[in-house]
């Protein structure tokens, strides 16, 4: 791995460190965290009507926008789960384990490159 690779996986490392420290001095629902941690990756099933439908309905949900939007309305509007689930660390997570957003050419295909067993085939 480069090091620059290894760098920006320390810097999302440290986003899911920092949101989820926030989650929990805000004394959220753990039981919420649990249940929403994982919601995202419901998208993936997109990829049962094609490459094209999953990779849009996957990375509808996993843009840094969503949760940074969510963040800003729980805020303004004193809402406090739209806050918690706005602290849920899923794409932060998802980078630091180098998984980004997906290509229209197949799952495997990332912004961040290939993932999989055969990374080293594209």
């Amino acid at each position: 791995m480069r090091p620059v690779d290894l760098i920006v996986r320390f810097e999302w490392v440290t986003v899911a460190a920092l949101a989820i420290v926030c989650y929990a001095m805000s004394s959220f629902s753990w039981w919420l965290f649990a249940l929403l941690i994982l919601a995202p990756d419901l998208s993936m099933l997109g990829y049962l009507a094609g490459p094209r439908f999953g990779a849009v309905t996957y990375n509808a949900l996993h843009i840094l926008i969503a949760p940074l939007v969510l963040l800003l309305a729980g805020a303004l509007l004193a809402g406090p789960v739209t806050t918690a689930v706005a602290l849920i660390a899923h794409i932060a997570i998802d980078r630091a384990l180098g998984y980004g957003l997906k290509l229209p050419t197949g799952f495997q295909d990332t912004h961040l490159g290939r993932i999989g067993r055969d990374r080293a085939a594209g």
